[in-house]
Order: C-alpha cells, then structure tokens, then sequence
C-alpha cells in the first residue's frame, strides 16, 4: 500500500507539470483552432530563464523561488505574445497547414538558438526553494513535490478564475466560440489572442520551473519529449477544454509514473502514445470534450 501511495504521489507531482503545459495548448486551439508546437520550447526556455534568475537571488529561499517563478512566467508570456504577433498574426487567413508548418519552424529555431545560446550541454537547475523530506512511515514527500502540486493548484485556479470572471476571460470564450461575431459586438480579436497565447506561454514557463525542480538538469531540447506528452494530455482531456486539459495531465502523469514502477518500465514513452492512439479511436473529443457535426 505504502508503494501505491508513494507511486501516487510521484505521479500526481509529474501530472500537474503536464497539464500546466497542456492548458497552453488547448487555450490556443480553443481560440485559434490549431496545435502551437513552439508552446514545449517555450516551456524549455522558461526553464533556462529560471537557471539565470536562480543565479541572481539566494538559493532554497521561498520569497526567491518566487521571484525566480514570477520573472520566468512574465518572461515567457511576452516571448509567447511576441511569437504570435510575428509568426502566426500574418497567417491568420492562411490554410492550417501553413500555420502548422510556420508552429514547427518557430519550435526548431527556439531549440537551436537556445543550442547557440545556453549551449548543448546539460546544466544543473540550483535550488531555488528550501529542501526538505517528510515521512510518513514509508511514504517520502519531498518539499518540492508539494510546491510542484500547490503552484500547479494555484494557477490552475487562478487560470479558471481569469476564463470565467473576468472581462478578458469572457472575451476569450466569445472568440473561441465565433470570431467574427465577436468582433462585431466590440472585442478586440487581435488583442484577446495576443493575451491567450501570453497567458498559456507563462502557464508553460512555470511548467518548466516546477519540471526543473523535479528533474534538475535542463537543455535546450528538454520540452521536446514533456511537450508531446503534454499534447497527449490535451487530446485525452478534450483539445480546447480547460478543465479536461489538467485532468488529461493528471492521467497521463499518473499513469507513467505507475508504468515506470513497475516490469514495463523501458515502456513508460510508448504508454504514452498508445493511449493518444486509443483515445483518437474509441473517443477523439476526448474525455470532457463534446462532439461536433461539422458541415460540408
């Protein structure tokens, strides 16, 4: 039982760093309808942002993680506004496929320059937050764990809160559900996306922050494999469902970490993919998503 709740644990910590990054992508798609595959390598250099800042303030320190946590996220969220406004703004009347093309031109060039940058080579991610174990007979909770699960919790509810009660949020629903009436009745689409991608960029930013704790060793090529679990996460939960992306992640997470415990763990990559494969066959809207007839 102690092994379960152990294994529970570790996974409920990586399912929260995977809807995190999943909540970016399904706010995107739920607005404009399409994947940003750039959205992992914004994660990634929200990570490196961290590893500079980590630098800068006093290491295992509250109010210093969060101040790591904060320029991070802010960072990233003008990275992510600056993104779309360059690269997807001008093909906003474009066919899907150049935009999907463009998404993956943007994720290569953030995984090369930060290889320029920050160089190939693994670096060790400091201690940003006190370090502690607690024990609960056998049960091992590390401080960063918890800090992973409330972080994740707090933005996770702060995230609902801007999307439901706020002028922006509805906003943001209205473009989601129909643009162009949308932008008859008074909202401004350019800037209601130009905060979605910002918002869902600082989502990823404290996604690597809270993945560096855990893992600490980060690269420039770090988002690649979390980012594709993450959009696994997004089409089991429902691509373009808030609620459906962070139950997707807690899965997915949970899942994995199960799978890695146990005799199939050389598996615990493929398990993800497998379950997008099944998902996609028996219910491709995913677990809270709603079916659409699309006309012809």
């Amino acid at each position: 039982m102690s092994e379960f709740l152990q294994q529970l644990l570790n996974g409920l910590s990586l399912g929260a760093i995977y809807a995190l990054i999943a909540l970016g992508y399904t706010m995107v798609y739920g607005v404009l309808r399409f994947i940003n595959f750039a959205h992992s390598d914004v994660f990634m250099v929200g990570a490196f942002i961290g590893y500079y800042m980590g630098k800068l303030v006093p290491e295992h320190t509250v109010w210093g993680g969060l101040v790591v946590l904060a320029v991070s996220m802010i960072g990233c969220a003008i990275l992510g506004m600056t993104i779309e406004r360059l690269a997807y703004r001008p093909l906003r009347s474009a066919p899907t496929l150049n935009v999907l093309i463009t998404a993956i031109g943007v994720s290569l060039l953030l995984e090369y320059t930060g290889q320029v940058f920050f160089g190939a080579a693994p670096r060790n991610f400091p201690s940003i937050f006190p370090v502690h174990n607690f024990a609960f007979g056998s049960v091992i909770i590390t401080s960063n764990q918890l800090i992973v699960i409330a972080v994740a919790v707090v933005l996770m509810i702060g995230l609902q809160l801007i999307v439901y009660r706020t002028k922006i949020g509805t906003a943001m629903r209205a473009v989601s559900l129909n643009p162009k009436a949308a932008a008859l009745m008074g909202v401004n689409n350019d800037v209601v996306i130009s905060f979605t991608f910002g918002l869902g960029s600082a989502l990823a930013a404290a996604g690597g922050i809270l993945y560096a704790l855990n893992y600490p060793s980060i690269d420039p090529l770090m988002g690649v494999m979390p980012g594709l679990k993450a959009f696994v996460a997004a089409i089991l939960g429902g691509i373009g469902n808030i609620p459906g992306a962070a139950l997707g992640g807690l899965i997915l997470g949970t899942v994995e970490t199960f799978v890695s415990g146990s005799q199939w763990s050389t598996y615990k990559d493929a398990i993800a993919f497998a379950i997008l494969i099944i998902i996609m066959l028996f219910r491709p809207a995913g677990l809270l998503g709603k079916f659409t007839v699309e006309k012809v």
